[in-house]
């Protein structure tokens, strides 16, 4: 996991209003019940968002690439310095698997149904993205163009 693409002219408002490494530090640490991100690190410089820290697990990192990404200004969010505890355990291993995270920037039209089918290949299977997009979904009925969700894997 390395560098992330976002839509810069969508997302939340946050920066230029003060400190925009605070502003977005701010955005993921109130985005979860208890911060699951140790150590969380934020750095903005231009429209680029670095990201370090200790997440407690893959869809967490992945959340809070999210978060970052979608905040209007930001176009992308370097997450080299953002590790999980499997990566730390796993670190004297020569080959892991690792399963890529898949993004995906909402088009006009798109709903969460049409997207779980793509992906899917069942629209019902919509909730599943809601849940794994709890910090940046508030409202399934709610989604708009720009806004990047992350597409978890089906498991069996």
């Amino acid at each position: 996991m390395g560098m992330f693409d976002f839509l810069s002219s969508a997302g939340k408002k946050l920066l230029g209003k003060g400190d925009d490494s605070e502003a977005i530090k701010n955005e993921i640490e109130s985005s979860f019940e208890t911060l699951p991100v140790q150590g969380l690190f934020v750095e903005v410089e231009g429209d680029t968002v670095t990201l370090g820290g200790l997440a407690t697990d893959n869809a967490t990192k992945e959340k809070a690439i999210l978060i970052a990404g979608n905040v209007e200004g930001i176009s992308k969010v370097n997450a080299d310095q953002l590790v999980t505890l499997t990566q730390v355990e796993e670190e004297n291993v020569e080959t892991q698997e690792v399963f890529e995270p898949v993004f995906y920037t909402i088009k006009k039209g798109d709903t969460l149904w049409a997207i779980a089918s793509e992906f899917y290949g069942n629209g019902s299977k919509y909730p599943l993205i809601v849940e794994a997009n709890l910090e940046v979904i508030k409202d399934a009925d709610k989604i708009y163009p720009g806004q990047a969700i992350r597409i978890p894997e089906l498991l069996a």
